[in-house]
């Protein structure tokens, strides 16, 4: 069973994501959030939390 990482995008819901990851035969296993992060004076900061769902076909 092949694996595939979907992004839920910027200006995209959760809804919207899982509907694409429908239309292209994959169902959803694993939601997991990963933390964006960027550089400021003092160091690293986590900017904001990217949701990120595997899918399998």
């Amino acid at each position: 069973m092949p694996k595939k990482k979907f992004y839920v995008e910027e200006n995209e819901t959760i809804d919207q994501c899982l509907s694409r990851m429908a239309e292209e035969g994959y169902a959803p296993v694993r939601r997991m959030e990963e933390p964006v992060l960027r550089e400021t004076k003092d160091g690293v900061e986590t900017a904001y939390q990217r949701i990120v769902f595997e899918g399998r076909s």
